[in-house]
């Protein structure tokens, strides 16, 4: 059990930081995109890079949760860890606005960790430590959005070659972000 609540930690941790990790640089990259006309915009075309994802992620999270149901939980995991891999990795790559749009839009889309692993922290766990189980999901989302800033930062902070240094970073991030879980998965 407590193998199982440290996996489900770590996806979700995982998670966590790929959502908040881009901030530190997402300015930068939408710069050198060149996209804006005048630079107060760059913050504008930067805010539907960063709420795309969450767009994906809402209109998607109920499909998702049914998918959990009907084909199990692992499927799931295993689809939304792999597209962490894949779309971070094509993220960090965008040649312009709309694919770094499109790219976290399906990132969000294709994810739905974070219900399943919620519903499979309830089901491994007795009724009497649902709360501890929750209560440590809930910790490492905290935990990732704490420290995804400050990785995507770091990684990111190479202001002669940002758009190299943008690419790296999220591809280091998601490949060090699926060898671990993949690993305890399998």
């Amino acid at each position: 059990m407590t193998q199982v609540l440290n996996l489900a930690s770590l996806l979700v941790l995982f998670k966590a930081m790929q959502v908040s990790s881009l901030f530190p640089f997402i300015y930068f990259m939408v710069q050198d995109f060149k996209i804006a006309k005048q630079e107060e915009d760059i913050s504008y075309y930067a805010g539907f890079v960063g709420s795309s994802y969450m767009l994906g992620r809402a209109l998607t999270s109920v499909f998702w949760g049914k998918v959990a149901d009907r084909y199990g939980r692992k499927p799931v995991i295993i689809i939304g860890t792999s597209t962490i891999v894949i779309f971070n990795t094509l993220f960090g790559l965008s040649i312009n606005y709309w694919m770094a749009v499109i790219t976290r839009f399906l990132l969000g889309s294709l994810n739905g960790l974070l219900g399943p692993i919620k519903a499979y922290t309830c089901e491994i766990f007795p009724e009497e430590h649902h709360a501890l189980g929750l209560s440590v999901v809930a910790a490492a989302w905290g935990t990732g959005l704490i420290l995804g800033p400050a990785l995507g930062g770091f990684l990111a902070q190479d202001q002669d070659q940002r758009g190299a240094a943008n690419g790296i970073a999220m591809a280091l991030m998601s490949l060090s972000k699926a060898v671990g879980p993949a690993k305890l998965l399998i």
